[in-house]
């Protein structure tokens, strides 16, 4: 039941398997500086120098591993927000994830998501 779930979700948001319900592939995002210091759908503040994203579905305190695919450089966040809002993407990075792996000069590019502890 929660794989047919994911794969609903993931065919809903516009995400690709790269294999079972563990990886995702898909668009993300960075959030904007401006928005430091706001809080998050978990409660926390955002920070823009944590390790942390948004997610519309996994749960808060998720630890994903994000790996930029045109760079190959990897990150590990921890979901404590909703998002993204923007059709057609699947995360929302902090702006020290998005230096981490590269993503800042493009804005937003393809990413692959692994869930490493939920």
């Amino acid at each position: 039941m929660k794989t047919l779930r994911l794969i609903l979700l993931m065919l809903l948001f516009g995400m690709h398997a790269a294999s079972a319900a563990e990886v995702l592939e898909g668009e993300a995002t960075y959030y904007s500086d401006s928005l430091d210091g706001n809080k998050t759908a978990s409660g926390e503040l955002y920070d823009k120098n944590a390790l942390t994203a948004a997610h519309r579905s996994l749960p808060f305190g998720t630890k994903v591993r994000v790996t930029y695919l045109k760079s190959g450089q990897s990150v590990e966040v921890v979901i404590n927000d909703r998002g993204p809002r923007a059709k057609g993407r699947i995360i929302d990075l902090s702006g020290a994830a998005a230096k981490k792996i590269g993503l800042i000069d493009a804005g937003h590019g393809k990413v692959r998501l692994e869930v490493i502890e939920p």
